[in-house]
């Protein structure tokens, strides 16, 4: 067992050095800023729109393999901007298997903590208009507005931060919860 251990702990170094080495070239060759110190764990998926842009900040960490974290992740980090769009990541924040999307901007502060499967997105992605919605692509009928968490924020496992959000320094939202812009 102690032989099969050591096995594991060597395999698990192994894929964190070519971790280290291969996504900072993958992100960026795509276009992604890369902060100082950054870690990953496991292939992030990374999109970038025309125009866009996504910044990862000094000592991010994100975690896009499950058997780097306590909870596990369903599915690796996504990062998808469309064209134009602005996605920040500040520094010191971890990210777990979450889906963030800018059609606009989304800004998350620094030192945030995101878990597992949680999605951040600043858009409704199709049209409210009944007529016509599923292949309504005017930008008029989207409706899109600005995603800000501030800093030392705390998103629970499996919340849905909508359109709208401004989050303040030191929010915690709790697993599962669905926030939205207030009225």
């Amino acid at each position: 067992m102690k032989i099969y251990n050591s096995a594991i702990n060597i395999y698990r170094k192994i894929l964190q050095i070519y971790w280290s080495i291969f996504i900072p070239i993958h992100l960026k060759f795509l276009g992604v800023y890369i902060g100082k110190n950054c870690k990953f764990y496991g292939f992030p998926i990374v999109s970038l729109g025309k125009n866009s842009k996504i910044l990862i900040n000094d000592n991010v960490v994100l975690c896009s393999d499950p058997r780097f974290t306590q909870l596990g992740v369903s599915h690796p980090v996504i990062l998808n901007t469309s064209n134009n769009a602005i996605l920040e990541i500040g520094k010191d924040t971890g990210i777990s298997g979450a889906t963030i999307y800018a059609h606009k901007t989304v800004i998350i502060g620094e030192a945030c903590l995101i878990g597992a499967d949680v999605k951040i997105f600043d858009t409704n992605f199709h049209s409210l208009k009944s007529e016509n919605r599923r292949y309504n692509k005017k930008e008029n009928d989207i409706s899109s507005k600005k995603v800000i968490i501030g800093d030392n924020c705390f998103i629970g496992t499996n919340a849905i931060i909508l359109k709208g959000c401004n989050l303040k320094k030191n929010t915690v939202i709790p697993a599962g919860s669905i926030i939205k812009e207030l009225k």
